[in-house]
């Protein structure tokens, strides 16, 4: 079966990333990171992503957007659940398109894709997070429809502060 997914996009295709793209991903979330002005926080690298991504627990899943045969993009996505719903949902980690390709169609190509998968899998909703000086892409997404989750605070344990909590237990 050819993984290759066409796309009303002329010259895009996307398909789900394999073991040989761990390269590649890590390389696109270099550049993310970058543009995030979040280099500094990135610490994966290619055993790591290995393992995460295709080894025994897979904990997310990569979908690669190419143009005309070029890398030109990824979304990570994970599952998550809602309680509230008590059905899965998708969270996409990260959405990247390469500077020079933006405004070509394929971040919306990337989420209609998404959106379609995770109706196909059952799901109640899509999810992502984005910063808030990125006001292109929060733009973007308004134009989509997606709405903003005021009134929500995201919260994180990393490093020190999650190693000392689960010292606690």
């Amino acid at each position: 079966m050819d993984a290759r997914i066409k796309t009303a996009v002329a010259g895009l295709t996307l398909r789900f990333a394999t073991e040989d793209d761990v390269g590649l991903i890590l390389g696109l979330t270099r550049e993310l990171a970058e543009y995030a002005r979040l280099s500094h926080e990135v610490v994966a690298d290619e055993m790591t992503l290995r393992a995460s991504l295709f080894g025994g627990r897979k904990v997310a899943e990569v979908v690669i957007a190419e143009y005309e045969g070029n890398p030109v993009g990824q979304a990570i996505f994970f599952h998550n659940f809602s309680t509230f719903l008590g059905r899965p949902g998708i969270y996409i980690e990260d959405l990247y398109v390469r500077p020079q390709m933006r405004g070509k169609g394929i971040g919306q190509t990337m989420l209609v894709f998404l959106a379609k998968l995770a109706k196909e899998r059952g799901c109640g909703r899509l999810e992502w997070s984005v910063l808030d000086w990125n006001e292109g892409a929060i733009n973007f997404y308004n134009r989509l429809g997606a709405q903003p989750m005021n009134g929500w605070t995201v919260f994180r344990l990393s490093g020190n502060s999650l190693a000392a909590l689960a010292e606690k237990f």
